[in-house]
């Protein structure tokens, strides 16, 4: 039976994973195997000996490093798992699923699938009442992608469609309420998705720099069906606190990428005039963007 939610309870069995955790907090993940066992600097450690018990135990290895046994979270297994392509780090995936409003039985598009990390987010928010219709160009990735979202919740989705093609060529009519785009160009996806969301739908795309932020945002400025883009950059920083040391830990995540929110307008109507104008120069000669039709005294482009 699926597991909707990757939530497993009750005694560890062979063929899950397992996260090992040594005293100085290094982490292995594990697919328990009946008789297999794990080799490390200090000693073996029998899967055996996991087999069968609850997690939150501990098990010590042949030369004597204790190691503690979870069943791995969502944002461990996100970080642990086979990978084609890179995924969209937990504190990413964190702030889309609550900046771009993902709820149960929401109809959301996704493009690229990447290896399934957004996905798996994605799918328990909406629950198998909702509808994810997901695009990626690469059937490597789409592979890699689906065996890992069939992993992580124990067969297959009712509410996941995979499609491998490029989006605005395989886009499907069904109408949206949410669209996440992690892709080397979302710009060009725009015009597809913003025809067939819903009025007071939102977009969020995921891009890597900054030279993508800026094009993004004025892409969704020159179509005027999309209010101005709110854009983040999240950083997650580890603390130590033992006693009377308290200090910044080492484990700081600073830049992963930037996220560009927009809501869809209802049909026929325009974004308002923006009140604050672009910094002088920002729209230069040499400018080859989208340029926004509602700034004054700014043609747009034809």
């Amino acid at each position: 039976m699926t597991n909707f939610s990757g939530v497993r309870r009750g005694p560890l069995v062979a063929g899950e994973r397992v996260t090992l955790t040594d005293t100085k907090g290094r982490r292995k993940s594990l697919l328990l195997k009946e008789g297999a066992v794990w080799h490390t600097t200090k000693g073996a450690v029998s899967h055996d000996e996991l087999i069968g018990g609850p997690e939150g135990v501990t098990v010590k290895s042949v030369g004597g490093m204790q190691y503690l046994a979870f069943r791995p979270l969502l944002n461990e297994f996100m970080v642990s798992m086979p990978r084609e392509a890179a995924v969209i780090y937990p504190k990413d995936a964190a702030q889309i699923l609550m900046w771009a409003d993902i709820f149960p039985g929401a109809r959301v598009l996704e493009a690229g699938v990447g290896s399934g990390a957004l996905t798996m987010a994605l799918l328990r928010a909406i629950g198998p009442d909702g509808a994810l219709h997901s695009y990626e160009r690469r059937q490597a990735f789409a592979d890699v992608a689906r065996g890992n979202v069939e992993t992580f919740i124990e067969g297959e989705h009712p509410a996941w469609t995979l499609t491998v093609g490029d989006l605005v060529e395989e886009i499907r009519d069904d109408r949206l309420d949410r669209v996440i785009l992690d892709m080397l160009a979302p710009w060009e996806c725009i015009e597809a998705v913003g025809e067939r969301m819903e009025a007071g739908g939102l977009i969020c795309c995921y891009v890597a720099t900054s030279t993508q932020l800026g094009r993004v945002a004025d892409t969704l400025r020159a179509h005027g069906g999309f209010t101005e883009p709110h854009l983040t950059e999240t950083t997650v920083r580890d603390w130590h606190a033992e006693g009377l040391a308290i200090r910044p830990g080492h484990g700081t995540s600073a830049h992963t990428g930037f996220l560009v929110i927009s809501r869809r307008l209802a049909p026929g109507v325009s974004a308002p005039m923006r009140k604050r104008r672009p910094a002088p120069g920002a729209y230069g000669p040499d400018y080859t963007g989208p340029r926004p039709a509602n700034i004054p005294g700014f043609a747009p482009e034809s």
